[in-house]
């Protein structure tokens, strides 16, 4: 009779299934109150910090950005050097 296949896999995936609930129950010792919990305090930036911040990652998205487009490039060259020398 067909059909017996997909039975026992149904039924190893609700049994894997719950067997990872039982360890996400471990977790619950994480539960708690944060009625004592202290909030820090941090400073705040300034505008001129702000604007250094911005330009540092600017300039890092940049960079980045290069890097991708040489590898991509050299990729494509490589791949059309290997396709004309192979046909």
């Amino acid at each position: 009779m067909g059909g017996e296949g997909s039975a026992m896999a149904a039924t190893a995936s609700l049994k894997n299934n719950q067997s990872m609930l039982t360890k996400r129950a471990d977790k619950s010792v994480l539960k708690g109150s944060y009625a004592h919990a202290q909030i820090k305090e941090f400073p705040k930036a300034t505008e001129s910090q702000i604007i250094a911040i911005r330009e540092k990652i600017q300039l890092e998205n940049k960079l980045l950005r290069r890097k991708q487009i040489f590898v991509f490039v050299v990729l494509i060259i490589v791949i059309l050097i290997g396709y004309s020398v192979y046909n």
